[in-house]
């Protein structure tokens, strides 16, 4: 997440950002919008655009140059009780204590306050650096030296955001971004940033605004329902259940408490229950997950849906980390907070209620059926909206939109494994000498690659534009584990999880490829979803036939799947790894990647590095190119030795590649308007006309999102169309 995301601020910016002696390439400085204070001058603080001694006093001390630099506009900053300064060095050790995070509020409240001032009270968690604490003095000098003036001359100051910066592994350190207040008589004019430094007047994110519709509210009897408790169906049917709508909302999976225990229970070797798993129930599929907050997306919903978790109970720094993430053990008890507000705002939340049946009146829905996914039972409850937030598992949805008449389309998806590493080779290769310090925690990667393509297992014409596939890790699980992830009986699929702690042995990501839908034979709409099912019966079965147990995963090391060899030692239970089978599949080898990349055969000695495989049912040591596709294969040995020159060990023979894994994306897209209402196959494909069904395809099972944060973010929006229908009327 951007700065700018955290701000809420979405290109309101105008003028010049302080940057040192130079002007910064495309920096800004927002001096349009008003800030804390307006346009007077703070109360009891002196006049920003003048002189005083502090000025001089300050360069004195610090060494500063007495000119600022030519793209420094102190006169932007006028008024501002708070600055925001960005591409502050900070070293490794500040981060020993947990800063507090009432940053970015409307009245930010300081980590450390001034000399000689007690601390204001803070509901924050995690406590503030104690004033006059080491972590706290490193902070101050910090923001000092960036800044050009002396340490007392910060008076107080807020974290808004940190990352690691380990591009130089000789000096990795944090680069922070804070709220600043500088003490009585210090002048804006008086600051020299250092260089890279950015100053601007400090935005508070605006809160999430939702209105008051409950004399607007449908009867009791015609109802908004809500399909789906992933992320975008629970903020979606939180933002109408606060308006006053009163939405039901219908979960086909259990409450998580029930779920969790089907989920440990299946980990152990029970049966696996279709109603209640990795996939399916409250919180989604991302519950049982790393957690991650991270997206590509830019909108200012990013900061209320953070927001929303901290109150829900998630750790409260998420809101300033870059990467932030929740972790599957805490998950669990913040869904159940965000449904019991749901409830508590005059919504209805109904577990095991599957959405069977959508009618429609004139194009239109006028009910729904909801079916009792233990007995079957149905139920027909009139609908005014529905909004369908099923996730991609929901197989069956699919099938019910396109029986009903609704536009789907193919979309672009993804397949591949799981890798797995030792969470300290990643460690090394990504903080080198820093990895140790206790302050960075389990590093993470994110790498993508693009390689010659084949669509069905012919070469594609080299000047297409599918010339190229794209291989890529997704959702990259530090000290976590690979997640028995099944949903339907007879299939295996594998997904990542993490712990807040992420303190486990391994490291996980998805390693991936692309499939296009000129990947997939014919028209039909469900060609991806037969896909992802061949694959996940075929690797149930690869492993059964290998000596495994029901739901067993198929698995390989690298050196042997990039040799075309099997990996023959280690057992169902997950042994190590090792050996290769060698005469018979000697004709099978290849050389993966022309040119000058490393190849790596079974012949190789693997690497000292131990790989205990974590997927709870146990793997079998098999060759993967059994049960997943050609292409998917060629691409990914081809993918891998070009990851590996991206980051050290990657590509290591002894790392383990657990499969497959299958669902990390929707096959399949519900058109929708820009309305966000689903649109009927019947329309014209030129209509300008915006569709009336009232229908609202939402989040990543619906095709519009692509993890937690989006997925939420998604929600969000449809919330707030629905919510403006109303006040409309």
């Amino acid at each position: 997440m951007s700065s700018k995301d955290a701000r809420g601020d979405k290109g309101a910016s105008t003028g010049k950002r302080v940057g040192g002696n130079k002007k910064m390439s495309g920096a800004k400085l927002s001096a349009g919008s008003k800030r804390p204070g307006g346009g007077k001058k703070a109360a009891g603080r002196p006049h920003r655009g003048g002189k005083t001694k502090s000025q001089a006093s300050s360069r004195q001390r610090t060494g500063c140059p007495s000119h600022r630099g030519a793209s420094f506009d102190a006169s932007a900053l006028e008024g501002a009780e708070f600055i925001e300064v960005s591409n502050v060095a900070l070293p490794l050790d500040a981060g020993l204590e947990s800063p507090a995070s009432e940053v970015n509020r409307s009245t930010p409240v300081p980590l450390s306050t001034e000399t000689n001032h007690s601390a204001p009270a803070t509901p924050a968690a995690s406590p503030a650096p104690a004033e006059g604490s080491h972590a706290e003095s490193l902070s101050r000098t910090a923001i000092a030296s960036a800044l050009g003036v002396a340490s007392e001359d910060v008076a107080s100051f807020s974290l808004v955001k940190r990352s690691v910066d380990a591009r130089k592994k000789s000096n990795v350190h944090f680069n922070a971004t804070y709220a600043v207040r500088l003490a009585q008589g210090v002048v804006y004019d008086a600051l020299s940033p250092a260089r890279g430094v950015n100053v601007r007047a400090y935005d508070p994110p605006a809160p999430l605004a939702i209105p008051d519709l409950r004399s607007l509210a449908t009867s009791s009897d015609e109802r908004i329902v809500v399909a789906g408790t992933g992320p975008a169906g629970l903020f979606c049917a939180l933002f109408l259940a606060e308006a006053g709508l009163r939405p039901l909302v219908v979960e086909r999976g259990a409450a998580v408490d029930e779920r969790t225990a089907a989920i440990e229970s299946f980990n152990a070797g029970g049966p696996l229950d279709a109603a209640a798993n990795v996939q399916f129930g409250e919180g989604g599929a991302g519950t049982f997950s790393d957690g991650k907050l991270t997206t590509g997306t830019k909108s200012p919903h990013i900061r209320h849906v953070l927001e929303a978790f901290v109150r829900a109970g998630a750790p409260d720094e998420i809101l300033w980390q870059a990467k932030p993430h929740i972790g599957t053990d805490k998950l669990p008890a913040v869904v159940k907070s965000i449904r019991e507000r749901i409830i508590s705002a005059g919504g209805e939340v109904r577990f095991l209620t599957r959405l069977a049946d959508i009618e429609l009146s004139g194009g239109a829905v006028c009910s729904v059926a909801l079916e009792d996914s233990r007995t079957g039972a149905r139920e027909v409850v009139e609908a005014s909206r529905v909004i369908v937030a099923c996730g991609h598992s929901a197989r069956d949805i699919f099938e019910l939109a396109r029986d009903r008449g609704f536009a789907l389309e193919r979309k672009p998806f993804s397949m591949g494994v799981r890798i797995e590493h030792p969470q300290t080779l990643i460690n090394r290769a990504q903080y080198g000498a820093a990895a140790k310090h206790t302050a960075l925690g389990a590093a993470d990667y994110k790498m993508a690659v693009r390689v010659p393509a084949r669509a069905n297992g012919t070469r594609t014409d080299a000047t297409s534009e599918n010339a190229t596939r794209g291989v890529y890790t997704f959702c990259m699980c530090p000290g976590g584990e690979v997640v028995a992830a099944a949903s339907e009986e007879g299939g295996v699929v594998v997904n990542g999880m993490s712990r807040f702690a992420r303190d486990g042995e391994n490291s996980n990501s998805a390693l991936l490829a692309d499939v296009r839908p000129d990947d997939l034979p014919g028209n039909d709409v469900m060609e991806g979803v037969r896909l992802q099912r061949e694959v996940e019966h075929a690797a149930f079965e690869l492993a059964r036939r290998n000596g495994g147990v029901p739901y067993a995963a198929p698995a390989q090391t690298v050196g042997d799947f990039l040799s075309g060899a099997t990996s023959s030692s280690g057992q169902a239970e997950g042994g190590q790894p090792g050996g290769t089978v060698a005469a018979a599949f000697e004709a099978r080898r290849r050389t993966v990647v022309p040119g000058s990349h490393r190849r790596v055969g079974a012949s190789e000695s693997h690497s000292r590095l131990v790989v205990h495989p974590s997927y709870p049912r146990g793997v079998v040591w098999c060759d993967l190119r059994e049960c997943l596709p050609e292409f998917i294969c060629e691409a990914l040995a081809q993918g891998l030795p070009l990851l590996d020159a991206k980051l050290h060990g990657f590509a290591d023979p002894s790392a383990v590649l657990t499969g497959p894994e299958t669902r990390s994306s929707s096959p399949i897209r519900m058109v929708r308007g820009q309305n966000f209402q689903a649109r009927l196959a019947s329309d014209l494909p030129d209509s300008d006309e915006e569709p009336a069904t009232r229908v609202y395809p939402c989040g990543e099972g619906a095709g519009y999102a692509g993890g937690i944060m989006s997925a939420a973010v998604d929600g969000l929006r449809v919330a707030e169309a629905i919510a403006a229908e109303f006040s409309s009327r």
